[in-house]
C-alpha cells in the first residue's frame, strides 16, 4: 500500500463537472492498492494516518493529529502511485493491485478511516477525477505499508 497524505485547508474532487466531495482543514489522501496488500495492513496505516501528528496547536507547532483537530479527509484511490518508470518512457502500472481488489481495499480504508472517528468522503473509484488540494505548510507525507 502507498500513501501520500497532504496536509489542506480545503480539497475536493469532482467528476464530469460535479462536485463529489468537499472539505475544509483536513487531509487529502492519496491510495494506491499494491496486489499483496490486506485488511490487516489497511487497518495499521489508517491507524497511524489519523494518529499521525502534523497539524499546528496553539502555539504553532506541529504537534496535533487530525484526531485532535477534527479534521476531514478525502480518500482518492491512485493506481498511478504503483507506476514503474525504470524501463522507457511510459510507466508501467503493472505492479498495482487488480481492480477487485483495490475497489475492496479502498473502501474498507474509507470505513476505517470513519471508525476513527474521521468523516472521511472519497473520489469514484476508476473515475477520471479532478482532485483540487490546497496544500497546507505544504505538509506532505509519503508512506508505504
Amino acid at each position: 500500500m502507498r500513501v501520500v497524505v497532504q496536509r489542506v485547508r480545503s480539497g475536493g474532487v469532482s467528476v464530469e463537472g460535479r462536485q463529489i466531495a468537499a472539505i475544509q482543514d483536513g487531509m487529502v489522501i492519496l491510495l494506491g492498492i499494491g496486489p499483496a496488500d490486506t485488511e490487516e495492513i489497511t487497518r495499521t496505516l489508517v491507524q497511524k494516518i489519523t494518529r499521525m501528528r502534523i497539524f499546528g496547536d496553539s502555539q504553532g507547532k506541529i504537534n496535533l493529529s487530525i484526531k485532535d483537530t477534527g479534521g476531514a479527509a478525502i480518500v482518492v484511490s491512485q493506481f498511478t502511485l504503483y507506476a514503474d518508470t525504470r524501463k522507457g518512457n511510459r510507466p508501467s502500472f503493472t505492479d498495482a493491485a487488480p481492480p477487485d481488489l483495490a475497489r475492496q481495499l479502498v473502501d474498507y480504508f474509507i470505513k476505517c478511516m470513519q471508525a476513527e472517528g474521521i468523516p472521511t468522503q472519497s473520489g469514484e473509484f476508476g473515475a477520471h477525477m479532478l482532485v483540487q488540494i490546497e496544500n497546507d505548510g505544504p505538509v506532505t507525507i509519503w508512506m508505504e505499508a
